[in-house]
Parts: C-alpha cells; structure tokens; sequence
C-alpha cells in the first residue's frame, strides 16, 4: 500500500554505534583492563573520539587505510573503533610474521597510517628496506609504548608520533565521519586463501554489525560477559569480538602474552566467563591442569582431541566447536561440545549454509556419507578479496560463498566438516580427512601441534604423512616415530595410518598458518636428534 505519510526512520548498521550507546548505557562500567590499567566504557569512547580527531588532524581521509602491527592491548582495541569513526579502514596485522611476508602484505595495503607496537619495530623496519625500491612513500607512524619502553623510530624515517601524544592533541567533541554507505568497508584481514598467497579480505560496516550481534547469541555472551583476549585481534577482527563486547558492555581483559598461568589468574582475578583461540589454548589449559572455580565458556575453532575436551571440561570449562573462515568474518557455525550434533546451524544472520555438488550446485542427500562443498549464503560474508576481483567472482561462483571445504549433510540436516578439498587425501581407492587423523595425533600427550598432508606415491598415488611437534618438556630423541605409528595404528583404519613422520617444526604459509597439505614430497632432508632418526617412512 503506498503511503506518503510514512517515514524512513533506518539508521545505517555500524558497529561503531556499539560504542556509542555503550558510552550512554554502560559509562561507568568497566570496558578494558590490562595489568593495573583500566577504562570505563565513557573513558573509552572519549579516547576513541581523540584518536579519530588525530588521525583527522594529520590528514586521514575517508576510504584511507590504516594498518596495526601490535598485541591484544588497549590500543588496539580502541583502534577498531576510532579507525572508522575517522572514516578510515583498519588493517590489523599478524604479530606472527615475519620480515618477507609482511612486505608483501605492507604492498598490497598502501597503509597511509600505520600504528607500531615497540616490540615490533625491528620486523617493520626490516619490511620497510624489503618495500623500499618499490615505496614511493612511507605511511605515517604512530609508536604505541608502554611504561616508556620501546626503541625510537628515527630509522623507519616519514613522519612520526607517539600514541599517547595523539591522543593528547585530539578533541573530545570530535564529530564521527561515517561511511557513505553501511556496504563500504571497516577493515581488511589477511588470510592465506585457496591459494597459500596472502589475501585481503574486506569486511563491510553492515556485515561487522550483523556478524558482532550474532556472536552475543554463538558464544551464549548473557549478561556482563567478561573476555579474555586470548584470540588474536588480528584474526578476522578478534572473531568480531571487539565489536561485539561494546554491543554488551562487557569487559574485556587484555593480554600481551598468553600463557597457561596468565588464562589461570586472569580467570580466578577477573572472573572470565568466556575465552576462544584454536587448539594451541585448548592444549595450554589442559596441559597445566589447573581448575577454574566455576564455568567458563572455551569457544575453540580447528581440530579438537576427544581426551584433550575431556579433559578441559573437566577442569571446569565448557567447550565448545567452531567453523569458519576469515571470508566468512570469524566463526559461522558454533556447536557445544556435549551437543549431539556434529555443526549446530544456529547463526541467525546467515541466510544458509548447505553441502553442494560445486558442479551441478545441487545440496547433496542428507545421508552422512556424500561428500560436497561447504557454502555459504547471507549478509555476514566478506565484500571481497583486496584488488583481486578475479578471486572474488571464483569465490563467489553461482551467488555462494565456496568455502573449498568438503563437508556431509546428516540425516537431521546436521553439517559435519570433513576436510579442505585440497587436503583430502585418495589412497588406494579409499579417501582420508588429514583433519580425523590430525585428531588421533593431537590425543598423544607429547604432541603439541601436527598437520598432515598428502605423499606422492607411485602405488597408491598419495599416503598420509605427518608432521609432528613435541611439547617443549620433550626433546625429540625421548620419542620415535614408531611411537607414533603404533599409536596411530590402534585408533585408525590402517589405510588412515600415516606412512611418514617428520619431528620438527611444522611447515607455515606467508601467513603464518600450519600448511595442512602440502601436495608434494615433504622437505629433502632427515633430522637426527640423539642418535635417533627423526624423519621415517614405514
């Protein structure tokens, strides 16, 4: 029916309006706590406001972008708001790379601003004489100390100021520049693709919105939830968390390192009612077997032990599974451990998510055994890959997200994850997840990390191979790979059981993730630790 007498009375969707409201609801509610340091929630805003009034001042302009190289701390954080609140993109870089990779990335972002933690300077100024043939100008540095702590940045030349001195020279009254449309983006994340190279992965202000007030309902937030940052803020935007826990006035409870003492104490001091991070926290908390006083929500996304959970749990945490993918903005599919269901479909802002032929796009039977491409469909997936538009329209062949997973579709309309489509291993006529056998791998109590991939073989075409690292109070000749292999061969199939184990470090993409298929030989080289071989084929 038309009626002219009706008003549009929409708001843009931006998480930015989080803060904001938490400002006005929350004020005087504790937002972050870092060592003895703390803010309210109206204390944050203010510094977020002078920050945006900073970037103003020194000549930031809509649609520029800004890159972050720094730890979970305060300034960081302030820095998913006050970067779009200047009308600016924030890129938020992976503390973990290193000299090589981030100038590749550095390249690719042409980061008019740049903020540098002081335990990172060296790797930027490393980057910087990798760019400098190429660089026609230096971004404007910004040195976040702490305590006074932290080298000048005299050697990466271009302008320069400290963080608190451009909070200083802000204004409160600073008044928001916001996008010309909620579809322009908010941030770029780098991930490694389909193809190990490093991309940008664009996220827009709506779909950071949507994505943020999911996860209140994916991580079961409630009522003043308090978070501690044991997820990088680096990856996907800390799961959109930093967004998310304005939305709920929570607490969020910063670190500069992670260690099993530091999730402890910050637990017990804090009262943490939630934390989430990949299996590497799963085993740190298991491996100090220390108990938490009440029940704190672990959200964990990649390859869970069955004994390592169990443990967990009953140290007094309550775990539960997540899948994504940093194209998907974080986790998309959260279940609870104890949940009967292999992938609980409960993001509400997804429109779908189905198991398809790729070919014929065609769900496949819902019978938990035919194989399909994992897809996504709806307002909380990225714009884009950064200046790659060629990669765009691939990932999103036919009006669906390709995620490139290989998943099964259970009777009840279950998703179960099987494995990386370039992953899976064909041996003998027989195919095998890398993600099932990773998992017996990890349940060995010397095992820290593994990754499996596919051997080249003349007989079968490929068998699985292992790369497995020992926990630090392990040296590497106190275990054998036959250790390994008779482990192996009492949980699995036989055609599941690795034909090779490399001790070692675990083989890392430019993005700094484990390569969990290498599809070629592993490394032409044999490692003798103690007089025992730690490099064999059965």
């Amino acid at each position: 029916m038309e009626d002219h007498h009706l008003h549009n009375n929409s708001s843009p969707l931006l998480p930015v309006s989080f803060l904001e409201r938490a400002a006005l609801v929350y004020g005087d509610k504790v937002s972050i706590v870092y060592g003895t340091v703390s803010f309210t929630w109206r204390e944050t805003h203010q510094r977020c406001l002078r920050l945006a009034s900073g970037l103003t001042q020194l000549g930031i302009s809509s649609g520029d972008t800004v890159a972050a190289m720094a730890p979970n701390i305060p300034a960081l954080y302030d820095l998913h708001f006050a970067v779009p609140m200047a009308g600016a993109v924030l890129s938020a870089l992976n503390t973990k790379l290193d000299a090589a990779s981030l100038a590749v990335i550095l390249e690719k972002l042409e980061a008019k601003f740049m903020f540098i933690d002081y335990e990172y300077v060296d790797v930027i100024v490393k980057a910087l004489e990798i760019m400098s043939q190429n660089m026609t100008k230096h971004p404007f540095f910004v040195l976040i100390e702490e305590h006074d702590q932290g080298p000048d940045l005299v050697s990466v030349g271009g302008n320069k100021i400290k963080y608190d001195d451009l909070i200083a020279m802000g204004e409160s009254d600073f008044e928001i520049v916001k996008p010309k449309d909620e579809g322009d983006p908010i941030s770029v994340n780098f991930t490694s693709g389909s193809t190990g190279e490093p991309k940008g992965v664009l996220y827009s202000h709506k779909a950071a919105y949507l994505k943020s007030l999911a996860s209140v309902r994916l991580y079961d937030m409630g009522v003043a939830p308090v978070f501690l940052w044991t997820v990088d803020m680096f990856r996907c935007n800390g799961w959109c968390c930093t967004w998310t826990m304005a939305a709920v006035g929570g607490t969020n409870i910063c670190l500069r390192n992670v260690s099993a003492k530091v999730i402890f104490d910050s637990i017990v001091l804090h009262n943490v009612t939630h934390l989430c991070g990949g299996p590497a926290i799963l085993n740190l908390i298991a491996d100090a077997s220390l108990t938490v006083p009440f029940k704190v929500r672990l959200i964990v996304a990649g390859v869970l032990p069955m004994s390592r959970v169990m443990k967990v749990e009953g140290l007094g945490y309550t775990v539960s599974h997540a899948y994504g993918m940093t194209e998907v903005l974080g986790p998309a599919i959260v279940k609870p451990w104890r949940s009967t269901n292999e992938h609980k479909k409960d993001n509400i802002v997804v429109e779908n998510v189905d198991v398809k032929e790729p070919e014929t796009m065609a769900s496949v039977r819902h019978d938990g055994k035919t194989i399909g491409e994992i897809m996504f469909k709806g307002n909380t997936l990225m714009l884009g890959y950064l200046k790659d538009p060629k990669a765009t329209q691939e990932a999103f062949k036919d009006g669906w997200y390709r995620t490139k997973d290989l998943g099964v579709i259970h009777p009840n309309g279950v998703i179960q994850l099987k494995d990386r489509a370039k992953d899976i291993i064909f041996t003998g006529g027989e195919i095998i997840s890398t993600l099932e056998v990773e998992a017996v791998l990890l349940s060995h109590p010397k095992v820290s990390e593994a990754a499996v991939v596919g051997k080249r073989d003349d007989y079968s075409k490929e068998t699985p191979c292992a790369y497995v690292k020992l926990k630090e109070e392990y040296y590497y000749g106190a275990m054998s790979c036959q250790e390994i292999l008779e482990f192996c061969e009492e949980r699995l199939p036989d055609f599941m059981v690795p034909r090779t184990v490399v001790f070692g470090e675990l083989p890392v993409n430019s993005t700094g993730k484990s390569i969990h298929s290498l599809k070629t030989d592993p490394p032409p080289f044999l490692l003798s630790v103690s007089g025992a071989q730690a490099f064999s084929d059965r």
